[in-house]
């Protein structure tokens, strides 16, 4: 969701450089991102991209969902713990595996790259099994590990509506969280102007955690199709569980659109910083991670 964001849509070992032109008396930096496509990777990389993918989508299922049945059950109902976990280990896993598939382990953000024509439709669909995948898995093993009692009780760790809430305040707060996350993700990862360098994942893992702090007893602040389908389906609990798999993509798709409307530049034609145009390179690129 940074560089690790940007290296998940370009060819690794081959660097887009970024361009910048003079826009008056202005350097503005074009941006350069390029779209993966299964056209574009072996199908070892795809299968790493995609491994990559379901650990983090999974690791965010166990130990977020994780934290939820072992406090819910304890009686303790700490929601900064289950901030903290989710926002923690998404930001570890961001940093660890960026630099492999681009660290999505979310649905709504991989759609948010769709939208956008970052990510062609038959990869995304890659992505999209790969995180389903690792969510149920990360499920299935938390249902081995915590007792019957325990599940039930907290429903895996799935999220749900709070008590008094309205279904359709539940919705208008997922889409807000997910715009937040999704564009905290463009600003940082896409972005080459962003600090992902500098934050690594944490500037993702943050959002996340401070979504939970506000949404957390609201909608349950899943943010993330895979996080509540996981612990849904194993748990076999479904109740208003729509609101994860239509609010969700639709505030990625908003945030992602926005941003790239706003702030990215529309990347130049092949031709562009030839001898004879105003174009030339004004930094090397990032480093490969």
């Amino acid at each position: 969701m940074t560089a690790a964001f940007g290296r998940s849509l370009a060819d690794r070992g081959r660097p887009s450089r970024p361009r910048s032109a003079w826009v008056g008396s202005s350097r503005v930096l074009l941006s350069s991102y390029p779209v993966v496509t299964l056209a574009r990777v072996d199908v070892r990389d795809a299968v790493q991209r995609g491994v990559a993918e379901a650990l983090g989508a999974g690791a965010l299922v166990f130990i977020g969902a994780g934290a939820i049945v072992q406090i819910g059950f304890s009686g303790d109902g700490n929601l900064l713990a289950v901030a903290t976990a989710h926002g923690l280990i998404l930001a570890i896993f961001v940093s660890a595996l960026g630099h492999i598939s681009g660290a999505h382990f979310n649905p709504a953000v991989t759609f948010g790259f769709l939208v956008t024509k970052r990510i062609d439709g038959a990869m995304a669909i890659v992505y999209w099994i790969s995180q389903f995948a690792g969510a149920v898995l990360a499920a299935l093993l938390l249902r081995i590990v915590f007792d019957d009692q325990a599940v039930d009780a907290t429903h895996l760790g799935a999220p749900a509506v709070g008590q008094g809430v309205e279904v359709w305040e539940a919705f208008v707060i997922e889409i807000v969280m997910t715009f937040l996350l999704v564009l905290v993700v463009f600003a940082t990862a896409v972005d080459e102007r962003g600090a992902f360098k500098l934050v690594a994942g944490f500037a993702i893992g943050l959002t996340i955690f401070a979504d939970i702090l506000v949404g957390g007893t609201i909608s349950g602040a899943a943010m993330n199709p895979a996080r509540a389908f996981g612990p849904q389906l194993v748990g076999n609990y479904w109740t208003d569980g729509w609101i994860y798999y239509v609010a969700c993509p639709i505030g990625g798709a908003i945030a992602a659109l926005l941003y790239v409307k706003l702030y990215l530049r529309p990347e130049m034609d092949e031709t562009a910083g030839e001898a004879g145009t105003q174009l030339e390179e004004e930094q090397a690129p990032r480093p490969e991670v």
